[in-house]
């Protein structure tokens, strides 16, 4: 298990022991392509480390459409889920096995658990965690102002 782990980015400042006490709070589970791993809008507890296989990302729209924003695959060494880890909140968004798909999860109380007995490690974590949801911030920021300027941009020429 550790020898799968250590390809992920979020763990390479991770210790040998650290890595081993992390891995030993993880599970591996199985999910067979079209299955929802993640659905919007339920409570989160669980942050995934995408070891096989290719994810898809979905949002819902007003209107109950679904729609890919994004699609991850296991040789770039993907995390979702992380926000679970912090917060007790309702997910974001819905996660569906594009293909069968090969996973460790682990729960957002044995990550606090482990955070709490290893200070320095989780420390890490979190700013490796903190620092993905900046920068998907500032994304989706961005994205809203190309959005809006596209909205007045094509409301200024209806005239």
């Amino acid at each position: 298990m550790v020898k799968d782990l250590r390809t992920f980015p979020m763990l390479a400042e991770l210790k040998d022991g650290e890595l081993e006490k992390l891995s030993g709070l993880m599970r591996e589970e199985i999910f067979p392509a079209g299955s929802r791993i993640i659905e919007e809008g339920d409570v989160g507890n669980t942050m995934y480390f995408l070891l096989e296989g290719t994810v898809e990302i979905l949002k819902t729209t007003l209107y109950g459409e679904e729609y890919v924003c994004a699609t991850l695959i296991d040789e770039y060494s993907c995390v979702f889920g992380e926000i679970a880890l912090i917060d007790h909140d309702r997910r974001s968004a819905t996660v569906r096995a594009k293909t069968d798909c090969r996973t460790f999860s682990i729960s957002a109380e044995d990550f606090r658990e482990y955070c709490m007995e290893n200070p320095s490690a989780g420390c890490r974590l979190l700013m490796f965690i903190a620092g993905n949801l900046c920068r998907n911030l500032r994304q989706e920021n961005e994205n809203l102002m190309k959005v809006y300027q596209a909205l007045i941009d094509e409301i200024e020429n209806m005239d």
